[in-house]
């Protein structure tokens, strides 16, 4: 037997003991009404949290910009901004995304303090999806004010 089947069989016992320990939580599944699975609450760290994951591949589309950057450099300048700030390991898969989508591209470039270093511009393919979305992101940010304004008051 491989060590993958061996965890199988452990994983799998073990859910057959907590199910014989804790029935209820196996017989109804109790979900707030109206909510859809996947989307309860308190499944998201915060809301801040799917936040961020909307907006980052347009800041970082943003910063490149301005000028090439190393992810490095990327991930310093996203954590000048707290509601923004991410790890190296968000970053590097989403700039592979970026890439194989055609809107960034990458040159190696000589450090002077270390190994060559990866270095991600924007293409024109980039800017024109950072147009389109400054174009929505204003008329999204003032419906969603719109709603927060009328929030707490009750028709009547």
């Amino acid at each position: 037997m491989s060590l993958r089947t061996d965890r199988r069989q452990i994983r799998s016992r073990a859910a057959r003991q907590i199910r014989a320990f804790f029935p209820a939580l196996y017989r109804q599944q109790v979900r707030p009404p109206g909510t859809l699975r996947g989307m309860e609450p308190g499944d998201a760290k915060s809301p801040l949290t799917q936040l961020r994951r909307g907006v980052i591949e347009f800041c970082v589309l943003a910063l490149l910009e301005q000028e090439p950057m190393y992810a490095v450099d990327l991930v310093r300048r996203l954590a000048e901004v707290d509601a923004i700030a991410t790890t190296e390991g968000t970053i590097y898969p989403l700039l592979s995304r970026l890439r194989r989508d055609g809107s960034v591209t990458t040159e190696w470039q000589e450090s002077t303090s270390g190994p060559p270093r990866r270095y991600y511009s924007i293409t024109p393919g980039g800017t024109r999806a950072m147009r389109e979305f400054r174009s929505e992101w204003t008329s999204f940010v003032d419906g969603v004010n719109q709603f927060l304004r009328i929030g707490g008051r009750r028709a009547g």
